[in-house]
């Protein structure tokens, strides 16, 4: 079987110049295991690293790369970014206090309601007195 293509009627899909034209060189460091590599980038930043050749690179730092995600380390651990587990603790010790408040508040109701009533009920002995 032979499938001949017209290549006089392919016509061009992909946009033209969408692109960045502004590649440099960058350092990424890992924030996990301080792990830094050289590569191309345009990302913007305000910090600079001393690169091993002596010059002067812009300095991108990451949460995890290459060298520290489990699956290309082939570690079984947590990634744990931004603090997650301490944040869902706090959450849950805020939760704890929210509703010992509402408890509080629901017995403080309580309370000043059985007052009332039992003012109401002298003054309707005092009354019938």
């Amino acid at each position: 079987m032979t499938i001949l293509v017209k290549t006089d009627t392919i016509h061009r899909i992909m946009k033209k110049d969408i692109h960045p034209k502004s590649y440099r060189p960058v350092v990424f460091e890992d924030l996990n295991n301080g792990f830094k590599f050289l590569t191309r980038s345009t990302v913007a930043t305000e910090e600079t690293i001393k690169w091993e050749d002596g010059n002067e690179y812009p300095l991108v730092k990451v949460h995890i790369t290459s060298a520290s995600h489990p699956f290309f380390t082939g570690e079984e651990r947590i990634v744990d970014i931004e603090g997650r587990v301490d944040k869902f603790k706090a959450r849950a010790e805020a939760a704890a206090k929210a509703r010992e408040a509402r408890m509080n508040a629901a017995k403080k109701v309580q309370a000043r309601h059985a007052r009332k009533t039992e003012k109401a009920e002298a003054k309707k002995t005092t009354d019938k007195a």
